[in-house]
């Protein structure tokens, strides 16, 4: 539309003759999508983008839709029509045009603001779990049909439904589900990452733009699926999203960029498509076509002539099966091979990388590698971590300490949004429990703090989506529900419970309780639609467990008892350390919890406790590896 309209001298001066033209970028100011996304669907019955809203000066809308091409054209109505039409309309019949949009704005009130309240109990993590088992796709995994959105938050709840349910099923979901995403094309296997969802049921043919906040996302839930099965495939698949991250969509300063487009060169996909002929020529006749068997690159083509490399016919496993090869020799050809691709392919024409910083986006990729630098035991990862977070900290506060949305070429914008407070504040509880840094929780009860003081509603609970500091548009907004990104309310639920028990803090627990009452209403009409408030729910409801570990930072026991404790999936359990002397009172401040949980006899010790109850210090490892295995 850009490119038809906007672009166009004769719509730009129509545009300018009788209106104010205003150009949103939705993920510097998504109060403002959210909002007038929310009434083009209570209009028109359907949404997505580019979104057109036409309004009154006083910013209430009277007509909105999507795509509108110059004129018309295939029974769509054209862009110069509907201008020529509305501004007639505006010039003759103002008071029926102002009418219509004060209609709008009050049913988009009352819509926003439908009671939300309710109360659930833990019977609502079951329906969830049928909801899922309704939707899930046997053949192909995931949910729904096609486009097909990785939405791999759903797939973290099922894992810990899996594990606290004792429930094969569920697991079995989650397998499906990221084998075939990973085989699909929607995976770049040459360089590696996940582009933003699949067109087809199938995971074959992608939209080719590549998102931060899903790659963050895919690669926590690869990491948990390593934790909870054990299988090094899910290990490699999130080592090969961090690489993709670090190599392509890091800044200098350690913050990380939005995005990379679909197109390059005016056309979708030609950056990652191949034909048979260009991989051969790339890796000679042997080994080239054996990377067109395995990655199914045909002259059919499956991809507008050309072919998306995916492994949807076999797996490398099965491939070698087949044929015999010994597996450890068929990985290490086909690893040598694609990065010779990968060369290769980096002298094309890349598509446009967005390198906005979004402090949202960077609090999901933070939490991300926090999490995998424990499961691997990997200190860049935590390295990762700590720079963008120290970048966000530092380039994304004001003076004062209030959290901003968006740097870019050294300007930092836009206060920050819900999203911002709770993704950061659940990157930092994931920073501390890597690094036991306690600067890093001290941070995120700041931030905390922050966010229920801007965004909490002291009327009805819940958070609203922008803070009462910022500019006010006609509603003040909640978003409940986890669509491609979790909701701002969902992860803030999560991170009050976690704060609460690492705490001890009542007040963080009955605020966690007035939120889960404040959303309920949402959560059971559609349990599905808030995987990550599930998880909120079932630390809440299920048992859970608190681990306090007391010794000396850095005392060989002591680590060894920490890696036995991450080599564990534990949902439901916040690990804490009450470090020996000095460097503990900061600790033990923060944490009065952990203040009387000290060392034995000199040595190291784990206390492990449920429902504030804890079980008698252990200092061997041995006895730890039985009671973390023991049901909490």
């Amino acid at each position: 539309m850009e490119r038809e309209s906007f672009e166009d001298v004769e719509v730009a001066e129509l545009l300018n003759k009788h209106y104010v033209s205003i150009k949103v970028d939705r993920e510097e100011r998504p109060d403002v999508d959210h909002l007038y996304m929310t009434i083009c669907q209570a209009m028109t019955g359907h949404g997505g983008w580019p979104l057109t809203a036409i309004m009154t000066p006083e910013r209430k809308p009277f007509f909105t839709g999507t795509y509108f091409p110059k004129q018309q054209k295939h029974g769509r109505i054209g862009i110069m029509e509907i201008l020529s039409q509305l501004n007639d309309k505006w010039n003759n019949e103002q008071d029926h045009v102002v009418s219509v949009s004060e209609n709008i704005v009050e049913r988009t009130k009352k819509q926003t603001l439908i009671e939300l309240e309710g109360d659930v109990d833990g019977t609502i993590l079951d329906k969830a779990f049928e909801g899922y088992v309704n939707m899930f796709d046997l053949q192909h995994g995931g949910f729904g049909k096609a486009p097909k959105f990785p939405t791999s938050h759903n797939l973290s709840f099922l894992l810990r439904y899996a594990s606290v349910k004792n429930n094969p099923q569920a697991l079995s979901m989650v397998e499906k589900t990221l084998d075939n995403m990973h085989r699909g094309g929607m995976y770049d296997h040459v360089g590696f990452g996940f582009s933003r969802y699949s067109t087809d049921e199938r995971w074959l043919v992608p939209h080719f733009e590549k998102m931060l906040y899903d790659n963050a996302l895919l690669a926590i839930t690869y990491t948990e699926a390593y934790q909870v099965t054990g299988k090094e495939k899910y290990a490699t698949i999130a080592d090969q999203i961090f690489s993709y991250v670090l190599r392509d969509m890091t800044g200098a300063e350690g913050g990380f960029y939005c995005a990379e487009d679909a197109d390059s060169e005016g056309e979708e996909g030609k950056f990652y498509v191949w034909t048979p002929e260009e991989v051969i020529e790339v890796l000679g006749i042997e080994e080239g076509e054996l990377i067109n068997r395995i990655y199914d690159i045909t002259d059919k083509g499956n991809f507008e002539e050309a072919n998306i490399p995916n492994l949807l016919k076999h797996s490398i496993e099965d491939y070698a099966e087949s044929t015999e090869i010994p597996l450890e020799q068929l990985q290490a050809t086909v690893n040598r091979s694609l990065q010779k691709l990968f060369d290769h392919r980096e002298a094309r024409i890349h598509p446009y990388k967005d390198d906005k910083i979004l402090t949202s986006w960077n609090g999901l990729m933070i939490a991300a590698f926090a999490i995998a630098a424990r499961a691997f035991d990997k200190t860049d990862y935590a390295d990762a971590a700590e720079r963008a977070t120290d970048f966000v900290m530092s380039r994304l506060r004001r003076e004062d300490g209030r959290l901003l949305a968006r740097y870019r070429d050294g300007e930092s914008a836009y206060l920050g949004y819900i999203d911002d407070y709770a993704f950061m504040v659940w990157a930092l509880i994931e920073l501390y429990e890597t690094t036991f840094n306690t600067t890093y929780l001290e941070q995120a009860l700041e931030l905390n703090k922050q966010m229920v003081d801007l965004f909490w509603d002291q009327e009805k609970g819940g958070f609203f989506f922008y803070g009462h500091d910022a500019e006010q548009l006609f509603t003040r907004m909640k978003e409940t529900y986890d669509g491609a990104i979790p909701s701002g309310n969902s992860v803030a639920a999560m991170n009050l419970i976690r704060l609460a028990r690492m705490t001890g803090d009542s007040a963080i627990e009955e605020l966690f309780d007035k939120q889960v009452k404040a959303c309920s209403g949402a959560i059971e009409r559609y349990p599905s639609g808030h995987s990550i408030m599930l998880i909120a729910l079932l630390h809440a409801y299920e048992p859970s467990r608190e681990i306090v570990i007391a010794g000396a930072l850095g005392d060989t026991k002591q680590q060894q008892l920490v890696a036995e404790i991450r080599s564990k999936f534990l949902p439901n359990t916040v690990l804490m350390i009450n470090p020996d002397g000095d460097l503990g009172l900061e600790a033990r401040k923060l944490m009065p919890v952990i203040a009387d949980k000290t060392t034995v006899d000199g040595q190291p010790a784990v206390y492990i406790c449920e429902n504030y109850a804890c079980q008698t210090p252990i200092t061997e490892l041995e006895q730890l590896g039985k009671a973390l295995m023991a049901p909490a």
